[in-house]
């Protein structure tokens, strides 16, 4: 029997991560095709054609789908008969891997792990360490599944420990329809229930990685309580009526997916992880006959999308007026051109503490329009590379201070915004944007012109000043506070 070598499962997963940052897995694109073909909500389907166009140009173009490449999840099954050569750490080469992957010239990756949570939370600029669960098992091969894990959706993880005579489908569709938009719908729900509390969260994490069934699930019925409770969840899920992007809409989650384990007799661990629309895993084997190979997805499974292109009303951002801010809609659509500032969490920290000392900022943002976005770094031939919204809810602490000292008007990111940032949106007469979670590749093409102006040593959070052109965009909270991430569930919600 041949030894699997460590140069092979670290050229192995090098190669995995590379082909998942610019691949969706074939079983999540046709479920989006199905999404998009039956979706009945207009704003909903704009959001899922955006996505898809995205991922087809990706495909394409090799370069990432979302500009948050993720943290990386590997994992790895031993079998106990397995030959290798290894004599480091499994996290050691993983590691290596990473490094690899993320420095490649023609597609670097964005690196967003920090080293120290608690304190400094400096950049470890390669995206390593990943996050490992690794088993011994049965066979003489070694089965790796590669995924990356966005923060968007990770930060809405759930975990709760229930009665043992609780509903886990009640827990879960509460906890969906509280988690809001900011893990990036539509996506999947991996729930781990039963084991520990770290068993339960591995394996919500872990079932994430299974392909998407629940069609051919339905066509022939539930064969046990699991199967009954994915297909219960899924529909209570999408009778919520949060839609893509929470705009509102018919389809919310594409798939359920539930592990479970034995449990002590006086529990019920319950863990709930969500995958947003940037879905990113594959999965091979080893056995000695070298490292792994992947097949590209074919491209007759991305549907036609009329038009190919974001559609919208044209408005420019370099001519601001309370009369224009007023007359937008929360669900409109549009295609933004000017200037545009960015700025996200590091951005505003030091912002707010600037003016808090009495100082300066280093840019004029009065009657300017700010997105909250942190891109991936260009290759050559682009100006920017996929520059795709972060999650909004992050920046609301920040919003009054620097809406009343600056005379911001418009702000852009994903997801909901909340009710004291809603509040100091109306007040201040501004207006909250959002750009499509998971078209990151897409919006970056609108980017004509692209500098770092302020906190370069911010890296990826540094604020930048870009030059727009038709970038698509759709009016989430209007001047007065109106927000379509509360109309447009509510409209399509079902009893």
């Amino acid at each position: 029997m041949k030894r699997i070598l460590e140069a092979d499962l670290i050229a192995s997963i090098a190669d995995a991560l590379q082909y998942i940052s610019y691949y969706h897995p074939p079983d999540f694109i046709s479920a989006m095709a199905d999404a998009y073909a039956r979706e009945q909500s207009a704003s909903a389907k704009a959001a899922i054609a955006q996505i898809l166009i995205n991922s087809r140009m990706c495909a394409l173009g090799h370069r990432p789908i979302c500009q948050d490449t993720g943290t990386v999840n590997v994992f790895i099954d031993i079998g106990v008969e397995a030959r290798t050569d290894w004599t480091r750490p499994v996290q050691d080469m993983v590691d290596d891997a990473v490094r690899q992957a993320w420095k490649l010239d023609t597609n670097p990756l964005r690196a967003s792990v920090v080293v120290d949570p608690l304190d400094a939370r400096k950049n470890s600029g390669d995206n390593t360490p990943a996050m490992i669960q690794t088993q011994m098992v049965a066979g003489k091969a070694v089965h790796v599944t590669v995924s990356a894990k966005g923060g968007g959706s990770e930060n809405k993880t759930q975990f709760a420990v229930l009665n043992p005579s609780a509903s886990v489908a009640d827990w879960v569709v509460e906890r969906v329809a509280q988690m809001g938009a900011g893990w990036c719908p539509p996506g999947m729900l991996g729930i781990g229930v039963g084991g520990s509390v770290d068993k339960a969260m591995a394996m919500a994490k872990s079932a994430l990685n299974q392909p998407i069934d629940i069609t051919d699930l339905r066509s022939r019925g539930a064969r046990n309580k699991v199967e009954e409770m994915r297909l219960e969840i899924l529909d209570r899920v999408n009778a919520l009526g949060i839609g893509a992007q929470g705009l509102g809409g018919i389809t919310t989650a594409l798939d359920v997916k539930i592990e479970t384990f034995p449990t002590h007799a006086a529990s019920m661990p319950v863990a709930l992880v969500p995958n947003c629309a940037a879905t990113r895993h594959v999965d091979f084997v080893l056995t000695g006959a070298g490292p792994a190979e992947f097949t590209p997805p074919d491209l007759s499974l991305w549907p036609e999308i009329e038009g190919q292109g974001p559609i919208g009303r044209r408005f420019s951002l370099d001519d601001l007026t309370d009369e224009t801010l007023a007359a937008l809609q929360p669900g409109e659509t549009l295609l933004l051109s000017g200037t545009l500032y960015t700025g996200r969490d590091a951005a505003h920290k030091r912002m707010v503490e600037t003016l808090r000392a009495g100082g300066t900022l280093p840019v004029d943002l009065k009657g300017r329009a700010l997105y909250y976005v942190g891109p991936v770094d260009a290759v050559p031939g682009e100006i920017i590379g996929p520059a795709g919204p972060t999650t909004s809810t992050r920046m609301d602490k920040f919003t009054e201070e620097v809406l009343a000292a600056t005379g911001l008007k418009i702000m852009i990111g994903k997801a909901e915004r909340g009710a004291e940032a809603i509040e100091a949106i109306r007040r201040h007469g501004a207006v909250y944007m959002i750009a499509v979670g998971g078209a990151a590749y897409l919006v970056s093409q609108a980017i004509k012109a692209a500098r770092v102006v302020a906190y370069d040593d911010l890296g990826m959070e540094a604020i930048r000043e870009f030059t727009v052109e038709d970038m698509p965009v759709t009016v989430a909270v209007d001047t007065r506070g109106n927000s379509i991430h509360e109309t447009g569930p509510r409209q399509w919600a079902r009893a």
